[in-house]
């Protein structure tokens, strides 16, 4: 059996922002867990059916419109629901969220809640969601935690099933990168310091464990 994809979805579609660099904090604190069975281009001791392959999927690079299918999601072939839908970039997002067994979803809060981009992307498909894991991590000034609950309950709507453990990273120090490219941008170290102080990083790796608990269960 191959091993698993896990897709970390960047949320936020604005410029500038700071998703993509909380993605990738998150992507190497869990890639760097020795607990979490990673695949790697070293020699494995880990069999393949429990080996997890880590990728990032960024809303921005999706192009999805306001949504506008005339067909609703639910009501497709659940085995193959890809071709029914009547717009090419919403064939094209079924077919990339279909390829993961599992996703962690990296979100801001605005306004109490998610961007609307994240809610726009979920709300496309439906069968590609489906009894898939799914974890959260959200971020704010206080750490999101109204936006990871709000998102909680549209997962479980998608009939994902939600690991328990949230991390909320509170973003105090760190601005928007005005004027720079986005991969020069950096988290402040102030923030960082925080993060590992509040057992933030021991939380997302309960985050992984969980992802491999449930992935274990339905043997995907």
């Amino acid at each position: 059996m191959p091993s698993k994809r896990v897709a970390i979805v960047t949320s936020s579609t604005r410029s500038p922002r700071l998703n993509p660099t909380i993605t990738h904090y998150v992507y190497d604190v869990l890639a760097s867990d020795p607990m979490i069975p990673i695949a790697k281009s070293s020699i494995e001791t880990t069999p393949e059916s429990r080996r997890i392959t880590l990728d990032i999927i960024d809303l921005a690079s999706q192009s999805l419109p306001l949504y506008d299918e005339s067909v609703i999601p639910a009501s497709l072939p659940a085995e193959n629901p890809t071709p029914h839908y009547g717009k090419a970039h919403t064939r094209a997002w079924s077919a990339i969220v279909s390829r993961y067994d599992a996703f962690i979803f990296v979100t801001p809060q605005y306004n109490w809640s998610i961007p609307a981009s994240l809610k726009n992307a979920l709300d496309y498909l439906f069968h590609e969601w489906k009894g898939k894991a799914a974890g959260i991590v959200s971020y704010g000034s206080r750490g999101g935690g109204k936006a990871a609950e709000h998102l909680r309950g549209i997962l479980t709507g998608l009939r994902m099933r939600v690991v328990s453990t949230a991390p909320g990273l509170p973003v105090k120090y760190t601005g928007l990168p005005v004027g720079e490219a986005e991969e020069r941008f950096m988290v402040d170290e102030r923030d960082l310091e925080g993060w590992k102080d509040a057992g933030v990083e021991g939380m997302m790796r309960n985050l992984g464990m969980e992802l491999v608990c449930e992935l274990d269960k339905t043997g995907l």
